[in-house]
């Protein structure tokens, strides 16, 4: 067996391990059968492996140095299918980035300063650049703070997450249909590009509430497939082509909000319904609120003026709170910053076969 050196990280409502890229293979086909491999892939607990049999707790993280002039590290997030032996890297992470300011100032790669280390992260999926703040009071990371997310039991120190150019994270464009609404599949949808593709869809023209738990969704084959239908149809809308192999576009229900939040939301990863919800998801969502003609502003009985600073988007375990500014105007490019923990859960090395060879 080999070993390789590897800290597993809870980041917001997901949880796997982060590598730094020099120590896993330089080939991509190697790599992810390696990752394949130390996760357990292709059994539905994962039981060989340290993945959690579930999209949640299936993900990697691997972390370099950066040589992007306003970036100090590179993030790569690799989606590990838990049933299926396969990996997908053409998305983000919103979570598992709450792990990476703390793990790159451990690690050695950023400096602490201060109280509060500013780590500048460039996402190698999408190519977004995002700013973390990370608490390192006395010079090292602390994890233990007040603060609280929903889907996370107990307290811990923040983490700040600002999203500074999110729009057209995989198609270059907002809305990559050119509109913000369209009629996909039958259903009235929304089409939005921002941190992550999704295809946006009133819960009741699928014949829900909106309010349904993961599990009562996930139990229902007939909606799953019309769902799924769905967001094939918007792939090929997007400019995305074939997506029946990869994980993007999400596909999410909307509805009115239930518990004085500002949307309901049940967003699918693509084909179970998250237990919470993805902090790309929820930059995406937040936009959608403030964007006239979108499915959701519809909801929301059109964008408010002056346009919401704060929106907050209920889903299953609770609800998270997406702050919006505009830096040059209403009409400016649009920001988004999200607050969520981090907890480093062991470090050590984790074994795989040695007929994976690292010379890669």
């Amino acid at each position: 067996m080999q070993k390789i050196p590897c800290v597993l990280m809870r980041g917001g409502t997901s949880k796997g391990p982060v590598f730094l890229a020099r120590d896993l293979p330089l080939a991509i086909a190697e790599r992810d059968e390696l990752l394949l491999d130390l996760m357990g892939s292709g059994h539905e607990l994962e039981i060989d492996g340290i993945g959690g049999g579930s999209p949640q707790t299936s993900k990697v993280a691997i972390v370099s140095p950066s040589l992007h002039p306003e970036a100090d590290v590179d993030y790569l997030f690799v989606q590990v299918m838990v049933s299926q032996r396969r990996v997908d890297t053409a998305p983000n992470c919103g979570n598992m980035l709450c792990a990476v300011g703390p793990f790159a100032i451990e690690q050695g790669l950023v400096r602490a300063m201060g109280a509060v280390t500013q780590v500048r992260i460039r996402n190698l999926n999408t190519g977004i650049l995002v700013i973390a703040q990370v608490q390192t009071p006395d010079g090292q990371v602390s994890y233990e703070g007040d603060t609280a997310i929903d889907g996370v039991p107990g307290r811990a120190a923040p983490v700040a997450l600002t999203f500074l150019d999110a729009a057209g994270s995989k198609t270059g464009q907002l809305f990559p249909t050119g509109q913000p609404q369209d009629l996909i599949d039958g259903l009235t949808v929304t089409c939005i590009d921002m941190a992550m593709p999704m295809v946006l869809v009133p819960a009741a023209q699928l014949g829900k509430r909106g309010d349904e738990s993961p599990a009562q969704l996930d139990a229902d084959p007939q909606f799953l497939q019309r769902l799924e239908s769905l967001r094939l149809h918007a792939g090929v809308a997007m400019g995305l082509g074939d997506v029946s192999d990869k994980v993007i576009p999400k596909p999410v229900l909307v509805s009115r909000a239930q518990a004085g939040g500002t949307l309901a939301v049940r967003y699918f990863m693509p084909h179970n319904c998250h237990r919470a919800l993805a902090i790309t998801g929820a930059i995406g969502l937040a936009t959608a609120c403030v964007t006239a003609g979108s499915v959701v502003a519809e909801i929301l009985g059109g964008v408010s003026e002056p346009p919401l600073q704060k929106v907050r988007i209920e889903h299953p375990s609770g609800g998270i709170d997406v702050l919006l500014s505009y830096p040059e105007a209403p009409q400016g490019i649009l920001r988004a910053s999200v607050v969520r923990t981090a907890r480093r859960l062991f470090s050590g090395y984790v074994y795989v076969p040695a007929s994976q060879s690292l010379d890669g």
